[in-house]
């Protein structure tokens, strides 16, 4: 498979989210992002905006199994990964596979639950795979976390550990519909639910090879050199008390990538990054002083100054290199 053929996978599985949800094309992008990135997608906002039915809606339209697991202070870690058990008919323990051993898992709420059964997600997440009573099982490619949290309740919820919200390769937030949106959505839901009529557009076949081709994907030194710019601009920023690690700076490179060979081309842009850096890095980073600015994360405004900064290399030099 090459750029043109990703590109074309992008487009049907976007076409296709997009019969259910409205007006969230850069939220199904990234979404699709992650899974060719063999990462994970942590979804925040208020009830009701279609962050679960925008989950149910991406593995519906992929032919992949999905589970969803609802996250509460009860739940236990063996209710996420398994358990063994010992089977009197065998004579012996058994393992019995939770949840996790799935395609795409949706953990709902994930903030509900219990800091201890949280942490239970990290190796599934970030090794692919389950550790218990000294075995161990992989889990199948692909694999892809999709959690959701509510950050307005917080009665009863455990916020995720700054280690836990690195293992997500983006943090998304879903936002309210505009006016046009809402009349579309009042219609589109009037009579029965869009979501029982979707088919599958892709399997897992599509996805094998994928992060072959997006590696693949030309980067300049000049490329290399803004994204470490950007990186250590936010260790250095006056309202920044943690900024962002090694690992951020792979991952906005890998979904630069990524991004790129989706809209088609063999090399990535500065606009590829400027696309990617909120929601791959503004989770990443701890500021001075929470809340929102101008109706958005204070984070996402660091983020934005530093990108106005930044200077951006030539794109008509990084299409030179690119032919070269």
């Amino acid at each position: 498979m090459d750029n043109r053929k990703l590109k074309e996978l992008a487009d049907k599985l976007t076409a296709n989210v997009e019969r259910v949800i409205v007006g969230k094309r850069d939220i199904i992008r990234n979404l699709f992002i992650c899974l060719v990135c063999s990462g994970h997608v942590l979804l925040e906002d208020v009830p009701g905006t279609g962050k679960t039915l925008l989950a149910k809606t991406l593995s519906r339209s992929l032919d992949l199994e999905f589970s969803r697991i609802q996250f509460t202070p009860d739940l236990l870690p063996s209710d996420v990964t398994g358990i063994h058990y010992y089977d009197q008919k065998k004579g012996d323990f058994v393992f019995r596979k939770g949840p996790v051993f799935t395609n795409i898992l949706l953990a709902d709420e994930i903030n509900r639950a219990t800091p201890r059964t949280q942490s239970s997600l990290l190796e599934c997440m970030e090794e692919r795979q389950v550790s218990t009573d000294g075995k161990t099982y992989p889990l199948s490619p692909p694999f892809m976390v999709i959690a959701t949290q509510n950050p307005v309740e917080t009665l009863g919820t455990f916020p995720l550990p700054e280690a836990q919200l690195d293992r997500f390769l983006m943090k998304l937030y879903m936002g309210y519909p505009d006016t046009a949106e809402g009349v579309e959505i009042l219609k589109r839901f009037r009579y029965e639910d869009p979501l029982s009529s979707i088919a599958p557009v892709a399997g897992k076949e599509d996805f094998e090879g994928l992060n072959d081709i997006f590696r693949n994907t030309y980067v300049s030194d000049d490329i290399y050199s803004y994204i470490i710019q950007i990186v250590e601009a936010t260790r250095k920023h006056h309202e920044v008390i943690l900024g962002v690690s090694p690992r951020g700076s792979q991952a906005l490179l890998k979904t630069s990538q990524a991004l790129a060979a989706i809209n088609g081309r063999d090399y990535v842009t500065p606009d590829d990054v400027k696309q990617m850096a909120i929601p791959v890095l503004a989770h990443r980073i701890i500021a001075r002083h929470s809340g929102s600015e101008n109706g958005k994360p204070v984070t996402h405004s660091i983020i934005e100054q530093i990108l106005q900064r930044v200077p951006v290399p030539s794109e008509d030099r990084l299409k030179e290199q690119a032919g070269a």
